[in-house]
């Protein structure tokens, strides 16, 4: 096989990784999108505690931890994520490398594979959790509503 060819094989073999890191970059996007919204409403939930009386204040103290709680995942999730990427950059290296300087590391290779795999898994668990406490926090908010609209109807 030419040179070329070579080059042609090493690059074919790393495109795998290189489509799993550009999608992580979308799923990076949007959990830190999610974080940044987590950030603001709680920022803006704080500071209507101080204007509401003590039931108010009990319903936003248990959102805001909600919002706590997901402002965890989403770290979880992001740093995860961030692994996975790292993972997948560093079996493109290997992939690259490897063949060039004549090294045989399949158990490497591997390794790094399931890392990101892996990695990419708990990044998308947490994802999935975030989502569900949005749900609990979602209730929390829509209960205050029908508690209030029943109150005026009597």
């Amino acid at each position: 096989m030419q040179y070329g060819e070579h080059i042609v094989a090493l690059i074919q073999t790393a495109i795998g990784p290189v489509i799993l890191i550009s999608g992580l970059g979308l799923l990076l996007l949007t959990m830190t999108n999610r974080l940044g919204r987590i950030i603001d409403r709680s920022r803006a939930l704080s500071c209507d505690m101080d204007r509401m009386d003590a039931g108010a204040r009990a319903r936003l103290a248990s959102e805001i931890d909600i919002l706590w709680s997901r402002a965890r995942l989403i770290r979880v999730a992001i740093m995860s994520a961030c692994l996975s990427c790292l993972s997948a950059s560093l079996l493109v290296i290997v992939l690259f490398l490897a063949p060039l300087v004549e090294l045989d590391i399949p158990l490497l290779v591997t390794f790094l594979f399931v890392a990101a795999m892996l990695c990419l898994i708990v990044s998308l668990i947490g994802f999935l959790l975030d989502v569900n406490r949005t749900l609990s926090a979602l209730h929390i908010e829509l209960e205050a509503h029908r508690e209030l609209h029943n109150r005026e109807d009597h």
